[in-house]
C-alpha cells in the first residue's frame, strides 16, 4: 500500500513539474490614477500618474453561435 501511495505522489509531483515551467503570457496594463474625477500629474514630468499591472493572457476558446429565438 506505500508503495502505491508513494509512486502517485511520484507521479502527479512530475506532471505538476512539467506544466509549472510552460511560459505564462503576460501584458502589461497601465491605467491613469484619477481623484476627485480629473487625473493626478506627476510633479517632475508633467504627466498623468499611473498604475501599471501584469496580466496573464488567456486564450479565446472558439465555439458555435447561440441560435436565435423566434
Amino acid at each position: 500500500m506505500k508503495k502505491i501511495i508513494s509512486t502517485l505522489l511520484l507521479s502527479v509531483s512530475l506532471i505538476t513539474c512539467v506544466y509549472a515551467d510552460e511560459p505564462k503570457e503576460t501584458t502589461k496594463v497601465c491605467v491613469d490614477t484619477v481623484k476627485d474625477g480629473k487625473p493626478v500629474m506627476d510633479k517632475k514630468t508633467g504627466k498623468p500618474q499611473q498604475q501599471c499591472k501584469t496580466m496573464k493572457v488567456h486564450k479565446k476558446l472558439e465555439g458555435t453561435a447561440v441560435p436565435e429565438k423566434k
